[in-house]
């Protein structure tokens, strides 16, 4: 039987719509990456309140292939291949556990509403050191590799306590110096110039336990164990790093000492900043979701207590050179522990946004 042209070209039209959709239905299926899964509600999160142990102490549920450590990568699960995204990487403190710092810092609120790559690794002796170099290396470059490293705007360390210590020192090595934009220190040391510590802030053995309890975030940034070898270690982090970079510092108000976070910043000198500005105030009527569980009844408020609502106080350097950003954040009468507000954890994500990125672009 002999086809009409008419309907030959019917045919032919609907198999090129039909084409067409398949080609547009692939390009609009939602990036995921390798040996993971998405969903709205990002995986182990704490309820507002009293989010339990086993919560906070999980490793994560993303495989790091080479060391067959685990980690927690949070990321927009409606995000499409070739989009743009700023890459955080984030250090949980000495004694923590990266569950708890997803919710210490709780940046995987924000992924979908600001594109944010967000890996959280684990230190299996809850302390940051050398030997997990090639662990956090790997997770970079497998975040790099999947999304391409032209697709990140710009890539951040992020670290609490000891975790910003070790992002001082990471940033310092062959491998981070020429890839990060930018260092968000949380409680973990200020560049061009420390703080004091309060007389509450050393947190003291938590009664009855031998080590701390799930959650806790000893031993702190500045005051480890260690001896002269970590002295010295220390020592050395007080200079400046050479690599270029804008730095975000936030601190509670009760970890430090009366005289405050100094007006002075010889980073903020590096890039010929404008003097230190008072800004605004951020209002939290809402609580962090976590808190040192195991040291409460010592009642130290440098070391922390209960999370609740808070204000938080702006101060920035403007009109830094090549973009940077340089600025403290004054979490008013909260100490090390308790975990960060939503509104000060989202204008701290817009600090860092508003920062010059491209870093990866140039090494490429």
């Amino acid at each position: 039987m002999k086809k009409s042209p008419v309907l030959f070209r019917l045919l032919l039209a609907i198999g090129a719509v039909a084409a067409s959709a398949n080609a547009v239905g692939a390009q609009e299926q939602p990036f995921r990456f390798a040996g993971t899964t998405c969903t709205p509600a990002p995986f182990l999160h704490c309820p507002d309140s009293e989010c339990s142990g086993a919560t906070v102490i999980n490793q994560g549920n993303v495989v790091e292939m080479k060391t067959r450590r685990t980690y927690f990568l949070d990321y927009p699960c409606d995000l499409k291949p070739g989009e743009k995204v700023t890459f955080i990487l984030s250090l949980h403190g000495g004694g923590s556990y990266g569950n708890w710092q997803r919710h210490y810092f709780p940046l995987l609120d924000y992924t979908t509403k600001y594109r944010l790559v967000v890996a959280t690794p684990n230190a299996p002796t809850r302390a940051w050191s050398p030997a997990d170099d090639e662990y956090l290396q790997n997770i970079v470059n497998f975040v790099i590799g999947q999304i391409g490293r032209d697709n990140i705007k710009a890539f951040w360390l992020a670290g609490h306590s000891q975790g910003g210590m070790t992002s001082n020192r990471l940033i310092r090595t062959d491998f981070f110096k020429d890839k990060v934009d930018g260092w968000l220190s949380l409680s973990g040391g200020r560049l061009g110039g420390n703080p004091g510590r309060s007389a509450t802030f050393a947190p003291g053995p938590a009664p009855g336990a031998a080590a701390p309890a799930a959650g806790a975030a000893a031993p702190a940034a500045g005051a480890p164990p260690g001896g002269g070898a970590m002295a010295a270690t220390m020592a050395a982090l007080r200079e400046l790093p050479a690599a270029d970079f804008s730095f975000i510092y936030t601190t509670g108000e009760r970890e430090i000492d009366e005289k405050g976070v100094p007006e002075n910043s010889e980073w903020a000198k590096k890039y010929s900043c404008g003097p230190q500005r008072k800004g605004e105030v951020i209002a939290d009527s809402k609580a962090g979701y976590v808190y040192d569980t195991s040291r409460l009844n010592l009642l130290r408020p440098g070391w922390g207590l209960l999370p609740g609502p808070g204000k938080a106080q702006v101060y920035r350097y403007p009109d830094c050179k090549d973009g940077r950003v340089v600025g403290d954040v004054i979490r008013l009468e909260k100490g090390h522990t308790e975990g960060l507000e939503p509104k000060v954890t989202e204008e701290l994500i817009k600090m860092m946004l508003s920062a010059r990125g491209g870093k990866l672009q140039q090494s490429n």
